[in-house]
C-alpha cells in the first residue's frame, strides 16, 4: 500500500511575494494586500499574472484615518451630505439634536414648557425688588415665588406694580383693582381677613406678617397677558406667620387696566423695608 504524507497536502505559505524567489506549485504568498496560489511554477512573474497565479482572497477597502476629522476632545464623527464631518462641542448644559432626515445633528438647549427666567437673589432691608426684561414671545403665563418673606413690621401688606418701557418706568397710576378674601387662625381663635381695593395705584400680594426673627412668609404670584394689548390679570397666593401668635392665608384676584405691554414687575411692602430669602420668575410656555 502507498503511504501518503498529510504533512505535504497544504498549501505553502511563503509571505509577501520576491519578485527574485522561485515559487512552486501550491506556494501561497500576499501581494497588495491580497493572497494568491501558485498553480504554475514560475519566477519573476508577480501576481495577477493568471498564467501563474490563483487569487484567494482580496484586499478590502482601506479605513479613514479618523484623527484627521476628530481633532479635539469631545468632537463627534457624522456623515453630511458629502463625506464624514465632525461636530465640535457643544456648551456645556447642551444636548445633541437631529434635524430630521437629509440634515445635520447639531446641539441645543434643554427645551422645556416650565423654565427659570430670573430671580432677585437675597432681599435685605429694601423698600423694592425688581425682575425686569424676562417677558418675551416664548411665554404666555408667568409665576413668580417669593419665599422667607418678611416685613419691617407687623401687619405689613405685600404690594406690586408693573414696569413699562425700556426704562423700566414704573405705571403707578390708579389703574389697579384687586379683591380677595383670606383667613386666619390664632391659638384661641379664627376669623377672616378681607382685602379689596378700586382704582388703586398698586396690586395687592398678600400680608406679610413681620417684626420679628420669628417668620414664615411665603407667595405665589400669578401673570397673565404679560405682553397683550388688553387688561393684565394677577392672581396671587399667600401665606403668613405674623411673628408672634397669627397664621393666615390670602387669595386675591389683581387687574392692570392697561393695554401696554409690561417689562417687568416690582415687589414692595407697604409698611416700608422687607426682607426675602429670594424672588424667582419662570415663564410657561402654551
Amino acid at each position: 500500500m502507498a503511504t501518503v504524507n498529510l504533512g505535504s497536502i497544504k498549501f505553502n505559505w511563503q509571505g509577501a511575494y520576491d519578485n527574485a524567489t522561485a515559487y512552486a506549485v501550491d506556494d501561497v504568498v500576499s501581494s497588495s494586500g491580497s493572497s494568491y496560489i501558485c498553480i504554475a511554477a514560475t519566477t519573476g512573474n508577480a501576481p495577477p499574472n493568471a498564467t501563474y497565479w490563483e487569487q484567494m482572497s482580496s484586499a478590502g477597502t482601506d479605513g479613514t484615518d479618523l484623527t484627521t476629522t476628530l481633532t479635539t476632545q469631545g468632537d463627534i464623527l457624522y456623515r453630511d451630505g458629502s463625506g464624514l464631518a465632525r461636530l465640535g462641542a457643544g456648551t456645556s448644559g447642551q444636548v445633541l439634536q437631529t434635524g430630521g432626515s437629509g440634515a445635520n445633528p447639531s446641539w441645543t438647549n434643554v427645551s422645556s414648557d416650565f423654565v427659570k427666567l430670573g430671580e432677585t437673589g437675597a432681599v435685605s432691608n429694601q423698600a423694592s425688588a425688581s425682575l425686569n426684561g424676562f417677558f418675551s414671545s416664548d411665554y404666555e403665563i408667568y409665576k413668580v415665588f417669593g419665599y422667607g418673606v418678611w416685613g419691617a413690621s407687623s401687619a405689613n401688606a405685600f404690594h406690586f406694580r408693573v414696569n413699562t418701557g425700556a426704562s423700566y418706568t414704573e405705571d403707578s397710576s390708579s389703574s389697579y383693582f384687586f379683591a380677595g378674601e383670606g383667613r386666619y387662625v390664632t391659638s384661641s381663635s379664627n376669623g377672616t381677613q378681607n382685602s379689596a381695593g378700586w382704582a388703586q395705584s398698586f396690586g395687592r400680594i398678600g400680608w406679610s406678617g413681620g417684626g420679628s426673627t420669628d417668620y414664615d412668609n411665603a407667595w405665589e404670584l400669578t401673570i397673565y397677558n404679560a405682553e397683550g394689548s388688553g387688561h393684565k390679570y394677577f392672581t396671587t397666593n399667600a401665606v403668613y406667620w405674623d411673628g408672634n401668635a397669627t397664621f393666615g392665608s390670602l387669595t386675591t384676584g389683581n387687574q392692570w387696566r392697561s393695554s401696554t405691554a409690561m417689562t417687568g414687575i416690582r415687589i414692595y411692602s407697604a409698611g416700608g423695608n422687607f426682607n426675602a430669602d429670594n424672588i424667582i420668575m419662570y415663564g410657561l410656555k402654551g
